[in-house]
Order: C-alpha cells, then structure tokens, then sequence
C-alpha cells in the first residue's frame, strides 16, 4: 500500500540515500558495504564554501567484516564528500572502535557508547545504526533458514525471525499459518 497522494504540490529540495549491500567473502566471513549520500537540489552555500545542486554534501562509507555469530571482526570508514574537507574525513579510523562488537548483542547501545558525539561522525554512527538488521536480512535464508513449512528441514529451535516483529507474533496469524508448530498456545 503507498503512501497517500500530497495534499499540496511539492519541490525537493534534499535527497538522503542510504545503501547496504552484502558480500560473503571466500572465507567464510560477510562484508557488509554501507553509504550514506545527501544531496540537495539547488546551489548550497555552506561554512566551507558553495556546493552545487547534485553534488554530495555527504557521500560516506563504511564496511564491516563479521562472522555467522554477527560479531565484527573487521570495520573501517572513508569519507569521499564532506562539508569540512580536512577535518570531516579525518575520522575513519575510529571506526575501527566497532571491531569486537556483535550486531545482536546491545549493538547500538555499545555503538553510541563508542561513537557518539566528538569520538565519531554524526552520519557515519547514525548509518552504523542500520547494520543489524541490514545484516540479519542478508544472513535470512542464506546462513539462517527462515523456512518451517512441508518442504524445509525442521528446526531444532524456534526460528529466529518470530516474535521480532508485529507480523510474527507466536500467538498471531502469520506464524499459525507459516509456522504451525510454534504458534502459542492459551
């Protein structure tokens, strides 16, 4: 269902794209490529000096490296469009900082307690924030089977996608109709 038609006419006037894509690697670990670009439509006059239409304010990124447990063994940041050439795109290393963490374990608290503020960049922490569940949905059917009908091997445990969401409630619809045998009983 789409969102309703604007009730006025509309000019954009700025563009945030968020993008991630996931590799797995010969390894047996996953790369996950994140970016981040905003862009406005018209001539910006920033602090640091003009900035035409289409050309990024922001065109950043980041790469994770993480194991089947979601733990990241590898990180590092670049930033290719900033608003502060020289002072912006100094801070990539520290985003080594996220090396030892696990996307499903208190993730984004850890992120912001590593990240947050001075200690990193606004945008590149706010994109690091996306990671998780970015990641879970690379890992779904690939590395985690998200299947419990007639034809999928039966799981020992539950599977890991119910009770995460309103759709996948255990006493709900969805999982009485795609997974019978972990529906909750009254």
């Amino acid at each position: 269902m789409p969102l309703s038609t604007p009730v006025s006419r509309r000019a954009l006037r700025h563009s945030r794209v968020i993008d991630v894509q996931a590799y797995v690697r010969d390894d047996g670990l996953w790369d996950i490529d994140a970016r981040i670009t905003d862009i406005k439509s018209f001539d910006a006059t920033l602090a640091s000096g003009p900035r035409p239409a289409g050309a990024p304010l922001h065109d950043l990124h980041l790469r994770i490296t993480v194991d089947h447990e979601l733990t990241i063994v590898e990180a590092e940041a670049a930033s290719d469009s900033v608003p502060y050439p020289g002072f912006c795109d100094t801070i990539g290393p520290a985003y080594t900082a996220l090396i030892g963490l696990n996307l499903l374990k208190n993730f984004r608290r850890d992120l912001k307690q590593r990240l947050a503020g001075i200690a990193g960049c606004t945008h590149l922490t706010e994109l690091a924030q996306v990671l998780p569940t970015a990641t879970v949905q690379a890992f779904a059917g690939d590395v985690w089977s998200t299947r419990d009908g007639a034809n999928a091997d039966l799981p020992h445990e539950k599977p890991f996608q119910l009770d995460k969401c309103h759709a996948l409630r255990t006493d709900g619809g969805a999982v009485a109709q795609y997974y019978p045998r972990w529906v909750a009983k009254a």
